[in-house]
């Protein structure tokens, strides 16, 4: 079978730049990669033959030959073959670009930076709703895992160490020749550590880390909101072999105010006046997040009718200098399910007289209004 044209591998064009071939043999590679298409024939020669592709198109003196002979450039009776070609850079290519499946390795020396990063830990708090909004530090109790004291982290049993890996040699990895290039993966022995633990330490069964409770403190900043995260670098776990410590994420669960509901940065809440405050006007108390403050209510004020109290609201998280949203107000009439005598006669006499008031004027109410749309 005839092998197709590199360019046509790749799904470049003869005038392609390496970075735009590099990218397009790193879209094939992933596709076509053996560890992502186990067992199946087609997809490792189509993998291999980008391979073989990106070899030539990527190296400026073998994709001259090509662009000159083609495929006889690289034939035992061409221009010196793929056999001379100069591939010292190729692995450090093909690393960089399947560092995820070997390990997030690059070339050279395969024993470096084989430490794990521990693991990230979550950490769900309550805090009240003044807390969301002002701010607050917390100390918690969390157990996370930390180096075990009895074999100092080794995972080794008292009076033993680690050993070097017999099925990588200290390596870490497993190195596969697949035709003309080299597969490298992470030694399953070792778990890419370059060492085993022939005694394990009985205290941790050999892993290094034993669950230990500690406090920590947590700064909760000004404006945070219902199911927001915070991320405490190098909290989690502590990593392996020298590796970083995981993250510990604090998820928090602000519980609701039984007066205000929350808009962002804006507060909502509901005050009820009676019908003579709204009817002739007055200044009333409504409460804030920092106690009470007096609120002018006009006269003539209708039942819904909001009024805002600037910067009474959330602080604005993150804001330099901080900035505060606003209080909504809204109130409504109040009225009544019981009523005193008195009232009664009270009210049953500004009845009689609004409805005097109505009909002098002679103007359109709401009932006749009513009859207007309707007749």
């Amino acid at each position: 079978m005839a092998k197709r044209d590199y360019y046509e591998v790749l799904e470049v064009s003869r005038t392609a730049t390496v970075e735009e071939i590099k990218k397009a043999y790193r879209k094939k590679a992933v596709q076509f990669h053996p560890d992502k298409n186990p067992g199946n024939q087609e997809a490792e020669e189509k993998f291999k033959e980008a391979t073989e592709a990106y070899s030539a198109l990527s190296d400026a003196d073998n994709r001259a030959k090509y662009d000159r002979f083609g495929h006889a450039a690289f034939s035992s009776g061409g221009g010196g073959g793929f056999q001379g070609a100069d591939f010292s850079g190729f692995e450090d290519i093909f690393g960089d670009i399947f560092g995820s499946f070997f390990g997030g390795q690059g070339g050279g020396d395969p024993r470096r930076g084989r430490g794990r990063s521990g693991s990230d830990l979550r950490y769900d708090l309550d805090i009240t709703f003044e807390e969301a909004a002002f701010g607050c530090e917390k100390e918690v109790t969390i157990g996370r895992r930390a180096k075990c004291e009895s074999c100092s982290g080794s995972g080794a049993a008292k009076g033993t160490s680690r050993e070097r890996c017999p099925q990588c040699e200290g390596a870490g990895q497993i190195r596969i020749q697949q035709g003309f290039f080299t597969l490298a993966r992470t030694c399953h022995a070792c778990n890419g550590v370059g060492e085993v633990v022939r005694n394990p330490c009985k205290s941790c069964s050999g892993s290094g880390l034993k669950v230990k409770e500690s406090k920590l403190k947590i700064k909760v900043p000004a404006g945070v909101d219902n199911g927001q995260r915070l991320k405490m670098r190098g909290e989690g776990e502590p990593g392996s072999s020298g590796g970083a410590s995981g993250d510990l994420y604090v998820q928090l669960q602000v519980a609701p105010h039984e007066l205000f509901q929350r808009q962002e940065s804006e507060l909502v809440c509901e005050v009820p006046i009676t019908y003579a405050a709204a009817a002739l006007g007055t200044e009333i108390e409504v409460p804030s997040l920092e106690g009470k403050v007096k609120l002018k209510i006009p006269s003539g004020t209708q039942s819904g009718k909001v009024f805002r109290i600037k910067g009474k609201g959330i602080p604005v998280l993150g804001s330099s200098p901080q900035r505060r949203g606003d209080q909504h107000v809204r109130v409504f009439v109040h009225v009544p399910k019981k009523l005193s005598d008195e009232e009664r006669t009270l009210l049953e006499k500004l009845a009689d007289l609004q409805g005097t008031a109505v009909e002098e004027a002679g103007s359109k109410g709401f009932f006749d209004k009513m009859k207007d749309i309707f007749s």
